[in-house]
C-alpha cells in the first residue's frame, strides 16, 4: 500500500513538472491580469525599456530609413535602405549578406530567415522614444503590427528574431538582462495594468 501511495505521488509530481514546460498558446489565462499597479507596471517597463533601447534592439528599429550598426550605433555601410518590405531597396536586399544564420567570425554578418527592418508602413521606431512615447507606440495597434496585447507578450517572449538579440554572434554586447527575465517584465508589464511612464520618467 504504501509503494503505491509513492508511487503515485511520484507520478504527480512528474505531472506537475511536465506541464510547467508545456508550451501553450497564449490566451488571457496564460497571463492573467494582476491587481492594478501604476508604480510596479511602469518600473517593469522601465527594465523592458533598457533592453528596447539596448544597441540589439535600437539598431534594427532606427528613426531614419537606415538601418544601424554597432554598439555604437552607426549608419549601416553601403547605404542601405528600408525598402518598402523592410528587406532592403534595389539589389542592396538585406539577404544578400545577411543569411538564414549568423555568419562565423568577429564582427560578421548576423543572420536570421526573417532578417529585416520592419516595413515602410510599420516602421515602430524606438531610436529617440522617450519611455512614455515606446510605450504607447508598442500598445497601438495601428503602429505594433495590429498585436494585441497578449500578442505583444507572445512576439517579444517567442519571436525568433527578437530572440536573435541573445545570440547576437562574436563581439557584439548583449541586451542588459537575459530573454527570460525581459519576458517576465514585458508580461508584468501588462499584467498590471500597462501603465505608461510619465512624462518625466527616466
Amino acid at each position: 500500500m504504501k509503494k503505491i501511495i509513492v508511487i503515485t505521488g511520484i507520478l504527480f509530481i512528474a505531472s506537475l513538472v511536465m506541464l510547467s514546460f508545456r508550451a501553450e498558446p497564449v490566451t488571457p489565462a496564460n497571463y492573467p491580469a494582476l491587481p492594478r499597479d501604476s508604480v510596479g507596471s511602469v518600473k517593469a517597463f522601465m527594465s523592458v525599456y533598457k533592453v528596447l533601447m539596448s544597441s540589439r534592439c535600437m539598431n534594427c528599429h532606427p528613426s531614419g530609413e537606415s538601418p544601424l550598426q554597432g554598439d555604437d550605433n552607426h549608419i549601416h555601410t553601403m547605404n542601405v535602405k528600408r525598402g518598402v518590405d523592410g528587406k532592403g531597396l534595389y539589389a542592396a536586399r538585406c539577404s544578400n549578406c545577411h543569411q538564414a544564420e549568423n555568419t562565423a567570425g568577429l564582427h560578421m554578418p548576423p543572420g536570421n530567415p526573417k532578417w529585416g527592418l520592419p516595413p515602410a508602413n510599420m516602421r515602430m521606431v524606438f531610436q529617440g522614444r522617450t519611455p512614455r512615447q515606446l510605450a504607447l507606440q508598442l500598445l497601438d495597434p495601428k503602429q505594433n503590427g495590429g498585436r494585441t496585447k497578449a500578442q505583444l507578450i507572445d512576439h517579444m517572449a517567442k519571436d525568433d528574431l527578437v530572440g536573435w538579440a541573445w545570440h547576437p554572434g562574436d563581439g557584439r554586447t548583449l541586451p542588459p538582462m537575459s530573454r527570460p527575465a525581459f519576458a517576465a517584465q514585458v508580461r508584468l508589464w501588462i499584467a498590471k495594468g500597462a501603465y505608461a511612464p510619465s512624462i518625466k520618467t527616466k
